[in-house]
């Protein structure tokens, strides 16, 4: 063996040890982007596996997407675990915002129930007193598998990353967007829509609170009024609600 032949090995230790750094430096540059693609990546995979027969257990594991992405892209770029999750044990707050992040998403979906109804769609205020055991079924699921395991991600990750750079109507918009593409494999194409638009209120709640555990409340809460309180039958109420965005975009626009 010549040192001509031991030339390629010798050079190409130092290209592989070099990669890692390098992967280092591109998500140092671009943390949001490596978040997003990092919890696409996680969920979807595992959505798609339980899509073709997987079973629930892929699916529950999904949901993990934003909350390992966060975590990977923190240790990454040297921030500190410790310091990105504190707030989901941020309780002690003002009374007020314990009934925002509990009662607003009632209250709005009540008003958009009612706004179908003036609209001409057959709304049934009835159903109210039938879906409230699976209200608090679907909210206390979403609080331990559901928000719990999202908003530390979307909230508590993203969004405070974004509004170090941009106004907080555009850091909303822009993490609206992503929060809402990731939903669009368990909703369909135009499940990006109703995501975007709540986006705004958990903005609110977290700008006045830094506190991730109401951000997960909300997020508990918001889930279940979605879910039950458009005072339709089920396989209308989504698409009533989104024609009715869509609709309200396009005026505005226009």
């Amino acid at each position: 063996m010549t040192p001509a032949d031991l030339a390629p090995t010798v050079g190409a230790a130092p290209r592989n040890r070099s990669r890692p750094a390098a992967v280092r430096a591109w998500v140092g540059r671009h943390p949001f982007l490596a978040f997003v693609g990092l919890a696409y990546a996680f969920s979807w995979s595992c959505w798609l596996l339980a899509g073709v027969g997987g079973g629930r257990i892929p699916f529950l594991i999904g949901g993990l997407g934003p909350i390992i992405a966060a975590g990977i892209v923190t240790r990454v770029t040297g921030g500190s675990l410790r310091a990105w999750l504190w707030p989901a044990v941020k309780w002690r707050v003002s009374p007020w915002w314990w009934a925002y992040a509990l009662g607003l998403p009632a209250v709005l979906y009540g008003v958009v129930s009612l706004a179908l109804q003036m609209s001409g769609s057959p709304v049934d205020w009835s159903l109210v007193l039938d879906r409230l055991p699976a209200y608090a079924g679907t909210f206390v699921f979403v609080l331990l598998l559901g928000g719990a395991l999202e908003e530390p991600g979307w909230r508590g990750f993203g969004l405070p990353l974004l509004q170090r750079r941009y106004s907080p109507v555009l850091a909303t918009l822009l993490l609206g967007l992503a929060w809402g593409i990731w939903h669009v494999p368990l909703y369909g194409p135009a499940g990006f829509v109703i995501p975007m638009v709540l986006a705004f209120f958990y903005t609110v709640l977290w700008n006045r609170t830094h506190s991730l555990a109401l951000c997960i409340l909300l997020h508990a809460s918001f889930t279940p009024a979605q879910d039950q309180l458009i005072l339709m039958a089920r396989s209308r109420a989504y698409t009533a609600v989104v024609g009715s965005l869509s609709t309200s975009l396009c005026k505005t626009r226009s």
